[in-house]
C-alpha cells in the first residue's frame, strides 16, 4: 500500500472525489499534479484557467505542481514531473481519478512504472457503477457544475449545470456514461468536503 502520493489533478468532480477517497484511506496527497498546453496556458483536460486550480489547492491545503506540455512530449513531460516530484516530497505513488478506462489505466501504469513508483485508482469500478458513483459524488457534499460538454451526446445547454441529484436522474436517461468518463461531459469542482472555507 502506497503511503504518499501526487494526484493527477483537473480541477473535476473526479479528480476531486479520488482526493476524498485517498483522504479516506489516510493515504498523504503531497502534491497536485496539473498538466497545461503551453501555448494557450490551460488545462489539459477541461481548458481551466490555471488559476482556477491554483484556487482550489490552497483550499485543498495541497501544493499544485504544473506540467506545462504539448501533445508530442506529454509523456515524457509527466514522467520527468512524476521524478521530480519522488524527489522533492518522497512519494511512492502517482494517483489517477480514471475510473473503468483500461486504456486511461495502462498508460498510467506505464508513467508510474517509467517513474518507478506505483499507479494508484481510488476510484476504480465496474462501468455499470456509474450512475451510483456520481450518486455518491453529489451525496458526499461536492458542488460541481458543468464547464464543457459534447454536444454530439449531450446537449449544450447542460453548460453551466450544477452537477446534483436532478442532474444525476436526467444523464441516466441518455446513453452516455453518467461519469462523463468517454468526455460526454466536464466539471470543475466550487465546494465540496476536501476544501477549506476560504
Amino acid at each position: 500500500m502506497v503511503e504518499k502520493v501526487a494526484l493527477s489533478f483537473s480541477g473535476g468532480k473526479d479528480s476531486c472525489f479520488a482526493l476524498y477517497k485517498l483522504q479516506e484511506k489516510r493515504v498523504e496527497v503531497a502534491c497536485l499534479l496539473t498538466t497545461i498546453w503551453k501555448k494557450s496556458g490551460s488545462t489539459v483536460a477541461h481548458d481551466e484557467k490555471r488559476e482556477r486550480i491554483k484556487k482550489q489547492a490552497r483550499r485543498a491545503e495541497i501544493p499544485v505542481y504544473f506540467i506545462e506540455t504539448d501533445f508530442d512530449t506529454y509523456t515524457a513531460d509527466f514522467v520527468s514531473a512524476v521524478n521530480n516530484l519522488k524527489m522533492r516530497y518522497g512519494i511512492d505513488g502517482v494517483a489517477f481519478g480514471d475510473i473503468y478506462l483500461e486504456g486511461h489505466r495502462e498508460w498510467g501504469e506505464q508513467v508510474a512504472s517509467a517513474a518507478g513508483v506505483e499507479a494508484v485508482y481510488p476510484l476504480w469500478t465496474k462501468e455499470e457503477n456509474m450512475l451510483q458513483l456520481l450518486r455518491e459524488v453529489i451525496a458526499a457534499g461536492f458542488k460541481a457544475k458543468v464547464i464543457k460538454v459534447d454536444s454530439d451526446r449531450l446537449p449544450e445547454s447542460w453548460t453551466g449545470r450544477p452537477v446534483n441529484q436532478d442532474f444525476a436522474d436526467d444523464i441516466a436517461r441518455f446513453d452516455v456514461c453518467p461519469m462523463g468518463e468517454s468526455g460526454e461531459y466536464h466539471t470543475t469542482v466550487l465546494d465540496g468536503p476536501i476544501f477549506n472555507s476560504d
